[in-house]
């Protein structure tokens, strides 16, 4: 779904695009929000960005990563001026979010014979878990963990898997899809977490862009846009954020 963008605002295309480019930086490692490659990337956030420099009247640079802790430190460094993450305390310092787009559900997966039967059973101590190196559940178990420890790699299913951990934790669908193909493992019932993905550019931007932002997501979530992007990439349209 294409929308009739308003007139571009130059003052926020200059505030939020100085170099003359909207320069977005695309976390490849979530395949619910974006897959393809670094040079053909798809999925609802590259929409969303490419729809932003639609209506700010600005070309498009997509910088992809595999992580998003890079394409946070992308941001943070000031290589990127719009970033497409999830909403946590330990980012808003530097990030200034909009509403999220789109809600997904942090699970845990365990070896088939586990004892572990719910999400509070696995906060209990000598539990190993294993999660991706500043992804948002990494920062969330990290910050409400009491008993149970964090082990952090690339992918947290495959630190699990690799170092015989007690528990692996990651994004619904990418663990369903594991556990479905991986007879040995199975999912832990209901979630740890709501992880809300939301659209982002730095702290530093004038109140109008980030307003700008914020009033963009929300009308592209009401008009179906958010919606049909998720379809077209073949993502279940019920993450649509509320």
């Amino acid at each position: 779904m294409t929308t009739t963008p308003t007139t571009p605002n130059p003052a926020i295309a200059a505030d939020l695009a100085p170099t003359g480019t909207l320069r977005a930086s695309v976390n490849l490692g979530n395949p619910v929000l974006a897959q393809g490659t670094p040079e053909a990337p798809a999925g609802v956030t590259v929409d969303l960005a490419r729809e932003i420099g639609v209506r700010l009247g600005l070309p498009v640079e997509l910088l992809c990563f595999d992580a998003a802790r890079k394409s946070f430190a992308a941001m943070a460094d000031g290589r990127a001026d719009l970033c497409f993450l999830a909403v946590d305390p330990a980012r808003e310092a530097e990030v200034a979010f909009t509403a999220p787009y789109v809600v997904i559900e942090g699970v845990y997966v365990v070896p088939r014979g586990s004892a572990y039967t719910t999400v509070e059973d696995v906060d209990a101590p000598g539990v190993r878990i294993g999660v991706k190196k500043g992804s948002a559940y990494d920062l969330f178990l990290s910050r409400t963990l009491v008993h149970a420890t964090v082990v952090r790699g690339d992918e947290g299913v495959d630190t699990f898997r690799a170092e015989g951990l007690e528990v692996g934790a990651g994004i619904r669908q990418p663990l369903t899809a594991y556990a479905e193909a991986h007879p040995d493992v199975r999912l832990i019932q209901g979630r740890f977490m709501e992880i809300r993905q939301a659209v982002g550019t730095t702290v530093g931007r004038a109140p109008e862009t980030v307003t700008f932002l914020r009033d963009t997501v929300e009308e592209l979530k009401a008009n179906g846009f958010v919606a049909d992007a998720l379809r077209r990439s073949g993502q279940d349209a019920g993450l649509l954020a509320p």
